[in-house]
């Protein structure tokens, strides 16, 4: 049975969050600071465990998405307008200028091996992802993500081999520690792993992987061990980013460029190879983030407007490809939509905190989830993760804006 297999819904989770702005950004971590911000990986790996575990519990439990129990549980018209306001702007738009560097991560890669114009890639990377959405089934696109992101792992992984971090590194690196001008690269780390598209995401993804036919208890079994599998493999590819880096610019004081740049770097390793080799995990990176954002915004937006997956299925496809198509062109133009992409940013700065509020008010409602509800342990994790992602969130908000300067 389809199900029996080892990932599920949990590999969309890591598979968007692993994207180009991952890899640019923990190499950076590790060319700046080496392996001091290991932890702030570790930290991200926990919150996405936290918080999805409890997402896919929603699902499977109340058999809908994160939308459709916000709606339920927030009976005030203000706070329901309001939570609906951020996440149409933050996820629905916010998604499509992210969307824009997923393709064009993707791109670059393919122009980098292939020495065609990256416009021409970007127009097919878009329409691949859109091909593949498209199909309209679960476990077709379940395949593909597997696929890629195991290709991906591979290429990410024999990378870090190759440049033989130090283990005892690695592991004193999971002493909390903020070397100067560390802090917004920490806030970037945490926040290219704790998306708040992946709730939405990851709620609606276990109703397909495990249908109310099955009972509950395996359900949430399969899940947790999905989510854990999953989870933990993203940030074992986050941390063999920032150790490759940390082990071939930081280590000789070399200035990183772009993450691109790391190849040359592996260059007297693997030789003519290493180009292709990095460039492969690159566009592997690109396509699955490609797929899962515009993924992402349909869910929640359809879900905190009311729309039905079944019987809404056609403005469902109409968010999805407006994501899909706009950050196409924004790509395939060359445009740097800066203002759509800060105010993202500052929206989503918001919105990670308040569905995370949201997201542990609601596993609390024994309306919804009966002897399911979080227990106490479930409750102090959430509530920790809460509490440090609201203190990063309202830091990133006012540095985006210039109230903090970056």
């Amino acid at each position: 049975m389809p199900r029996k297999r080892p990932f599920g819904p949990g590999l969309l989770v890591a598979a968007a969050f692993i994207g180009p702005g991952t890899v640019t950004t923990a190499s950076v971590a590790g060319a700046q600071f080496g392996f001091a911000l290991v932890w702030a990986v570790g930290f991200s790996v926990f919150a996405t465990l936290v918080l999805q575990e409890m997402a896919a519990r929603l699902g499977i439990i109340t058999r809908s998405g994160l939308g459709e129990a916000l709606r339920a549980a927030i009976q005030a018209p203000l706070l329901r307008l309001l939570l609906l306001t951020l996440v149409v702007i933050g996820i629905g738009g916010g998604n499509a200028a992210f969307e824009m560097g997923n393709i064009l991560g993707a791109a670059v890669a393919l122009a980098e091996v292939s020495g065609l114009p990256t416009a021409a890639w970007t127009l097919a990377v878009g329409g691949l992802a859109f091909v593949l959405l498209w199909s309209g089934t679960y476990t077709a696109i379940e395949r593909v993500l597997v696929l890629l992101v195991m290709l991906m792992s591979g290429v990410f992984l024999l990378t870090a081999l190759l440049v033989q971090p130090s283990l005892s590194d690695i592991l004193a690196g999971f002493s909390p520690a903020l070397p100067v001008g560390s802090f917004v690269t920490v806030i970037a780390l945490i926040g290219t792993t704790v998306v708040p598209y992946n709730l939405f995401l990851h709620a609606s993804a276990v109703q397909a992987k495990w249908p109310a036919t099955l009972s509950a208890s395996q359900a949430l079994r399969e899940a947790r061990r999905d989510t854990f599998l999953s989870i933990s493999l993203g940030g074992v590819l986050t941390l063999a980013l920032v150790a490759t880096a940390a082990a071939t610019f930081f280590r000789q004081g070399i200035a990183l460029e772009n993450a691109a740049s790391i190849a040359r770097q592996l260059e007297p390793l693997v030789g003519s190879h290493a180009r292709l080799l990095f460039a492969t995990g690159l566009f592997a990176a690109g396509l699955t983030s490609a797929i899962t954002a515009p993924l992402a915004a349909a869910y929640a937006v359809a879900g905190v407007l009311g729309w039905s997956a079944d019987g809404d299925t056609g403005k469902i496809r109409l968010v999805w490809s407006a994501v899909v198509l706009l950050g196409t062109g924004l790509a395939f133009f060359g445009q740097r939509p800066l203002v759509a992409i800060l105010l993202a940013q500052a929206v989503n700065a918001c919105l990670l905190p308040l569905l995370a509020g949201c997201l542990l008010f609601v596993m609390n409602k024994q309306k919804l989830l009966g002897s399911y509800t979080n227990g106490m342990l479930a409750n102090m994790a959430g509530g920790a993760v809460v509490l440090i992602v609201t203190g990063l969130g309202v830091f990133q908000f006012f540095r985006v804006w210039g109230v903090i300067p970056s």
